[in-house]
């Protein structure tokens, strides 16, 4: 940023210029010249960088080595009227910057006469740039042109302000120059807004936030773009030919400058990597290059924290740190040119700060000196007055210089402490200021607890945010279920929330939740200590204490009873409201689930999950409200669901006798997992179909749907092995995703499934009529003879599952109260699992009566509950060897293959 061009563009390091031109001269092949030379400059260059070399010498080295290629290309042709046309390099090229596969912009520059005098010059020119495999992006304009496209096009206008002549006639670049940045073509005022709303939409296509799991080195918050928006503002408001003249100006110090330097220097070595290794122009860190790239810079595996992780929590942070700058130094752009002209309007708030033009600002430079609790004081502020749009940039300045007196005396100071309870108990602007202080360093100097998940990832595709990111997330969730417009949406989430007693203590729930990840452990448990002290520290009474504690040890409680346990059963329910104890621990985990689902990954909030949590939430609420002494009995729930039933059937006009003499054929667990309505009408369907050989296909949404739901499909056949492999891998050639499965055989020979299932992209399906028949035909056309077995699909595995692919895993169990076998996998996911699962059942004899399907981020966490082909648990150790061995092989092979 500080070192000029022509300072470390050593071109005779990486090119013999003598023996180059020497080669020309002797009338070789200029083709076969220009790519030696090149071949020859990019392998000095990556052997000085994997050396250790600076990173400026090397990225300005190159764009001199290509000035030299391309001034020798050019002056292979004649040009007519030499002093009319000029080879000007513009955008990154321009300022002498070209990482190894970088675009290399050109514009060929004419005056006002016709190009066509140019025309056969030109072509060979690019021709001979093609040729020698360069990445030449060009485009020919008169001066006029370049004015008349910088005006309509921002890009265009920064890559022509960026630009530097390297043959022809330089006064063509002066003049170009001159009419692109003259006020005609873009004031001052529209450059800087219309940079703005090039940043932000930026911005918004990485979804905000340096934290994604798979970065853009370049487009990202805290990426490259970042750096190079405020280099072309200074270029063209002061005429700063590099960001340390915005020393000069007064609007970065020293220090500042140094951290900046710092933080070019790293994106750039790491580009520079990632286009080395990748051999092409790469500015994704995708999962695969994070990986090598670790390895490369030396990383090693330590306990908690994978190499990966380590490299990408450094990303992470240099990223944070160049958004913080960022975000500073265009406030103070903003001041200086937007709203120099503005009436300086302020209000006092107190005696250390006031409102300056809308913007928080310190009374005097020495306040947070002489005033260290201001520093929490700033945030509270900002979250009681609305009309405060941020922080006064010099404000951010002073903020910045004394974190440092953050210390454990200003932790454990009554002011500090009360000051961080008011920002928490905030009406207004709670998730908003936690961001802030994450943003400006000051959450994780004052919660060293916080600090230490600044930045950290968690190398998987469920977790898709770092875990301060997540953690922030969660908190504005829970900020959001309160407002109307999330009514709909999160209906149950919205009405407890505002009913909870002390919101509060749901922010310090969702704060600390994920507080240990990464020590090694179990994270709940720490986090649940941790959280202790922090209750301690902030005088919170013993019962809320507790409750935080409680939330925290438990934050997983509820999302893995509704996943992986049978929630129709009043036993399970029994058991989960035993564990919450009573409505109001039941309300506050419910809201911090929700939460904690919808910030970990937007995919893993879907209609089935909702439905599921919906249901757990109310059958406890029931469950509580009935008392624990009260536990509902099986009979009591089956001769309910059966007496609500028969009431619906003889509306239809069905006897009692015949429906009792279908439902005495089924057992006790039909009846405690389906209700009313849907045992009315797989009774009835049944009842009408008594005589048709053809298996039954029935569609419908779930009974259990409100605002959410997913779709049932019932199937009454002939119990015949192959059903449920058959089945699935129908379902998966039909592009449905299975969330649930319950099957009961009936005493003469018949079974009766339930699946539920989304699309492919977790949707809920379409009611169009034709498309639901279509799936009913299929169905039917496969099952009819289940021998006949589809077809399992081979669908390529996505690129970033191939990268998650660990071991998988198979448990058994038998549970002595069901009488099944628990099988639990745990896999890589990937198109036709169940169905290859479901081979394997066939192929053993093994029966499967309910499954629990969740797919989390790359992987699967699945569990079936089997019987020998006899009806019992499995018990012969042969064949639950044989199973758990033909489950982890046939599932890795298939992985392997990809």
């Amino acid at each position: 940023m500080g070192t000029t061009l022509q300072q470390l563009a050593d071109t005779d390091a990486f090119l013999d210029a003598a023996a180059f031109e020497k080669r020309l001269e002797d009338g070789e092949s200029p083709i076969r010249v220009f790519k030696d030379t090149i071949k020859k400059a990019r392998a000095e260059m990556d052997a000085c960088f994997k050396s250790g070399e600076d990173i400026r010498r090397l990225i300005y080295g190159r764009a001199a080595v290509i000035d030299r290629i391309l001034i020798s290309a050019w002056n292979q042709f004649q040009w007519p009227a030499e002093h009319q046309i000029s080879l000007i390099a513009v955008g990154g090229y321009g300022r002498g910057e070209l990482h190894p596969h970088s675009d290399i912009d050109l514009l060929i520059l004419v005056d006002d006469i016709d190009a066509a005098t140019y025309e056969e010059s030109i072509s060979k020119f690019l021709t001979l740039l093609w040729d020698i495999a360069l990445e030449i992006g060009s485009s020919v304009r008169s001066i006029e042109e370049c004015y008349a496209e910088s005006r309509d096009d921002i890009t265009i206008a920064t890559n022509l302000i960026e630009s530097r002549p390297l043959t022809g006639d330089p006064s063509l670049h002066q003049r170009m120059y001159d009419r692109v940045t003259s006020e005609g073509a873009w004031t001052d005022k529209e450059f800087f807004i219309a940079k703005l709303r090039e940043q932000k939409n930026r911005h918004e296509k990485t979804n905000n936030t340096e934290y994604n799991l798979e970065p853009n080195l370049k487009n990202s918050p805290g990426g490259l773009r970042d750096l190079q928006t405020i280099g072309w503002v200074a270029k063209r408001h002061f005429g700063a030919t590099y960001i340390r003249d915005l020393v000069d100006h007064g609007f970065v110090t020293e220090s500042e400058l140094d951290i900046l330097n710092k933080g070019e220097l790293y994106l750039w070595t790491v580009r520079y990597a990632l286009h080395m290794l990748c051999r092409r122009r790469e500015d994704r860190l995708l999962f695969d290059h994070q990986r090598t790239l670790a390895d490369f810079f030396g990383y090693k595996d330590q306990q908690g924290a994978l190499a990966v992780e380590q490299f990408m929590s450094k990303y992470y942070r240099v990223a944070m740190a160049m958004a913080e700058f960022n975000d500073m130094l265009l406030q103070y752009f903003d001041e200086a040119i937007l709203k120099i002209d503005d009436e300086q309007i302020t209000t006092p708030l107190n005696k250390r700060f006031r409102v300056h033009n809308n913007y928080l600002e310190a009374t005097y430079d020495k306040v947070f000196e002489h005033h260290p609790f201001a520093i929490l004081e700033a945030f509270v502020l900002l979250a009681q007055h609305d009309e405060i749009l941020g922080v006064r940039a010099s404000t951010i300045r002073l903020i910045r210089d004394h974190r440092h007196l953050i210390d454990d005396d200003f932790r454990h100071d009554l002011r500090n402490t009360s000051l961080f309870m008011e920002l928490l108990r905030s009406p207004n602007g709670v998730s908003t200021e936690l961001k802030r202080m994450n943003r400006y360093g000051i959450l994780g100097r004052y919660l060293p607890e916080f600090g230490r998940i600044v930045g950290q990832m968690q190398h998987d595709l469920f977790h898709i945010y770092t875990v301060d990111a997540h953690t922030m997330k969660v908190i504005q969730k829970m900020r959001q279920f309160r407002h109307s417009d999330h009514r709909e949406q999160f209906p149950i989430a919205h009405r407890v929330v505002n009913q909870l007693p002390k919101i509060e203590l749901l922010y310090i729930a969702g704060l600390y939740h994920d507080i240990a990840k990464g020590r090694g452990g179990d994270h709940s448990e720490l986090g649940a200590e941790d959280v202790l002290h922090f209750c301690e520290q902030h005088h919170l009474g013993k019962w809320d204490s507790h409750l935080i504690a409680w939330l925290v040890r438990n934050h997983l409680l509820m999302s893995m009873t509704a996943q992986r346990k049978d929630i129709s059963d009043p036993e399970v329910i029994h058991n989960f409201a035993m564990q919450v104890r009573d409505i109001i621990h039941l309300d506050y985990l419910y809201v911090l689930t929700v939460a904690d689902i919808n910030a970990t990954n937007h995919t893993l909030w879907n209609s089935w999950r909702a439905t599921l949590l919906r249901q757990l939430y109310m059958e406890t609420k029931r469950a509580l409200r009935r008392g624990l002494e009260n536990p509902v009995h099986k009979e009591d729930r089956i001769e309910q669901q059966q007496s609500e039933a028969m009431f619906l059937l003889k509306r239809h006009g069905i006897s009692e006798e015949e429906v009792l003499e279908f439902w005495n054929m089924l057992g006790e667990d039909y009846f405690l997992r389906e209700d009313a309505q849907n045992i009315a009408w797989h009774t009835r369907s049944i009842l009408e179909h008594a005589h048709n050989e053809l298996p039954l296909v029935l569609i419908q949404k779930t009974s259990y749907r409100v605002y959410e739901g997913a779709t049932e499909i019932f199937i009454y056949s002939h119990d015949l092995p192959n059903l449920f492999s058959a089945t699935v891998a129908t379902l998966d050639q039909l592009h449905l995703n299975i969330q649930d499965a319950r099957i009961i055989v009936t005493d003469d020979g018949r079974t009766l499934n339930t699946y539920t299932v989304l699309t492919e992209n977790n949707e809920p399906l379409s009611e169009n009529p034709t498309y639901l028949n279509s799936i009913r035909e299929r169905l039917i056309e496969e099952l009819d003879d289940p021998d006949d077995y589809p077809d399992i699909i081979h669908r390529r595995v996505p690129r970033q599952m191939k990268l998650f692919a660990m071991p998988t895993t198979v448990s058994l169990s038998n549970d002595p109260n069901t009488q099944l076998t628990v099988m639990e996998v745990r896999s890589p996911d990937r198109p036709g699992l169940l169905a290859r699962i479901g081979q394997i059942f066939a192929e053993l004899n093994i029966c499967v009566r309910k499954a629990k399907i969740a797919s989390v981020g790359e992987r699967v966490e699945d569990f079936f509950f089997l019987t020998d082909a006899d009806g019992l648990p499995i018990s012969d150790p042969a064949l639950c060897e044989a199973l758990q061995t033909r489950v982890c092989r046939e599932l890795d092979e298939h992985i392997r293959d990809e």
